[in-house]
C-alpha cells in the first residue's frame, strides 16, 4: 500500500493562488508515483483562531472542527505544505493550524512549494522548518521555491518550467526516503495513541 501524502494549501485568503500550485504538484505526484497523494486545503476546515480549551496533546478535542482536522492529519504519512511568505514568515493559517494539533504530526517529513516575489517564499520556509521540529517532523532540505510566480500563471493553471518539476522530484523522492525510514515508528506511535484513548 502505498504512503499516502497531504499537499496542503496554507493560504485561506480571498483571491489565494495556492490551490493552483497545489493542484499542480498535487498532480506532479500522482505522476511520480512514490506517493497516493491528498490534496488538503486549509480553508475547507474553517479553523478559527485556536480556541481549544484543552492542550492540543491531550487529543481531548471539544469542537468539530479540530476533530475533523486532528483526523485529516492523523492519515498522512507525509506532508507538502504550499505556502506564501507573509512579511519574512508563514501565513497565520498555516501557524494556526499546525498548533491546533500535536501528536498526529510525530515522525512524518515535510517538504515546502513556496511561492511569492523575488524570495519565492523561502524565508517564511526557512521559520516554518524551525517550527515544524517542535512537533517531531523531518523537514527536508529539498524544496520548490517559486520567485515572481505569477508570470507562470495562465487562467488560473500553473504552467510550471522544468526547474518546478526537476525540484518537486528531488523533494518527492527525499520525502519518500524519509517516511519509509520512519514508517514502524509512526506504527508503533499511532497503536499508542489508540491504546491511551480505549483507556481513557
Amino acid at each position: 500500500m502505498a504512503l499516502k501524502l497531504h499537499t496542503i494549501v496554507a493560504s485561506t485568503r480571498p483571491g489565494r493562488i495556492g490551490p493552483s500550485i497545489a493542484t499542480w504538484f498535487n498532480d506532479f505526484a500522482a505522476e511520480h508515483g512514490k506517493f497516493d497523494p491528498v490534496l488538503v486545503d486549509l480553508a475547507d476546515f474553517n479553523l478559527p483562531v485556536f480556541n481549544e480549551p484543552e492542550h492540543p496533546r491531550l487529543r481531548n478535542y471539544h469542537y468539530a472542527h479540530t476533530k475533523a482536522w486532528s483526523d485529516s492529519v492523523a492519515e498522512a504519512d507525509a506532508f507538502v505544505f504550499v505556502t506564501p511568505e507573509y512579511n519574512f514568515a508563514p501565513p497565520p493559517s498555516l501557524l494556526n493550524a499546525l498548533n491546533y494539533l500535536s501528536l498526529e504530526w510525530n515522525y512524518t517529513p515535510a517538504g515546502f512549494v513556496s511561492y511569492g516575489g523575488i524570495s519565492g517564499g523561502m524565508r517564511a520556509v526557512q521559520l516554518a522548518k524551525q517550527i515544524l521540529t517542535t512537533f517531531r517532523m523531518t523537514p527536508v532540505p529539498e524544496g520548490v521555491p517559486m520567485p515572481m510566480v505569477f508570470q507562470n500563471l495562465q487562467n488560473g493553471k500553473l504552467n510550471a518550467p522544468d526547474i518546478y518539476k526537476t525540484s518537486a522530484a528531488a523533494m518527492l523522492d527525499e520525502l519518500h526516503v524519509w517516511a519509509e525510514a520512519l514508517k514502524g515508528v509512526r506504527s508503533k506511535h499511532k497503536a499508542s495513541l489508540e491504546r491511551k484513548a480505549e483507556a481513557a
